[in-house]
């Protein structure tokens, strides 16, 4: 693939597109067009994975600016947590500790980009749009970013995220009187073909979501977390589809399975301002 060049020279960012709605931006970033060294090099987004933090923050912003916002960047930890995102990028009530170390960050703030880190775990991207039956149909309410590994699967992160959504968008729906709608795009992850686990696990997994049990292609067992994600989106009664794409297979994304040491690519979403209903802001 031929990459473009900056006006400085640098490779501009690649991201993969997603279409959730009109007046939404979201992509899932690749390796491409960041500064970061071996064994992290190119666009890694990840500030905990032993980067030199000024490469980190030279990504970063480069992210932001093909979104065309400021972005808030979650700190996984693996569990259910969700914190709603002001304007100004801070957690919406937050008191002490660290309001960020949570797996789903929501806003309704428009020209205010949420992202989700990965490195084979599943992130998500979702929007919550005004429902059939209004003129201004498929109008952005409010968007969420979502990490979901093995044990966010089992955490229930994305049930606690879209009803996080829900709450948000009801806030910002009394120009939606048909209802809301949610909509999904599942980004690049291991894929059940790859994802090897023990026995054991697979079960443990398998009796929560019955979904995300595979099998890999040499014959053991496995889990296939991005169809444990889609069907916990489809039973939340989100519209969900996925990029499919493996990060263990295609060398564009960071994978920890397949080379340990490694950096972190994200899916980030934003509502453009002037996208919501009526051109209205909201508080977060």
């Amino acid at each position: 693939m031929t990459l473009p060049d900056t006006a400085d020279g640098e490779v501009d960012p690649q991201v993969l597109r997603a279409d959730l709605a009109v007046g939404v931006s979201a992509f899932f970033t690749t390796r491409a067009g960041g500064v970061s060294a071996p064994p992290r090099d190119g666009l890694n987004l990840g500030a905990g994975v032993g980067d030199d933090p000024r490469a980190v923050a030279t990504n970063r912003a480069r992210v932001a600016a093909v979104l065309g916002a400021p972005v808030t960047w979650s700190r996984p930890v693996h569990g259910r947590d969700v914190a709603r995102i002001g304007p100004d990028g801070r957690a919406v009530g937050a008191v002490g500790g660290d309001a960020l170390a949570v797996d789903a960050l929501v806003t309704t703030a428009p020209g205010r980009g949420v992202a989700a880190l990965a490195a084979d775990c599943v992130p998500v991207l979702l929007a919550a749009v005004v429902g059939e039956g209004d003129a201004r149909a498929g109008r952005p309410l409010a968007v969420a970013a979502v990490h979901s590994g093995r044990r966010g699967l089992l955490a229930g992160v994305l049930p606690a995220a879209v009803e996080a959504l829900r709450a948000a968008a009801g806030e910002t729906s009394a120009t939606a009187p048909s209802g809301v709608e949610l909509r999904a795009v599942v980004g690049p992850a291991i894929c059940g073909r790859c994802y090897e686990v023990p026995q054991e696990m697979r079960g443990e997994v398998g009796a929560v979501e019955p979904a995300a049990v595979a099998t890999t292609s040499w014959g053991t067992p496995a889990l296939d977390l991005p169809a444990g994600v889609l069907a916990q989106l489809g039973r939340a009664g989100v519209m969900a589809t996925s990029v499919g794409v493996c990060t263990h297979e295609d060398e564009r994304f960071y994978s920890y399975r397949r080379d340990g040491v490694t950096g972190r690519f994200a899916g980030v979403v934003a509502t453009r301002r002037g996208g919501m209903p009526g051109g209205a802001a909201t508080g977060g």
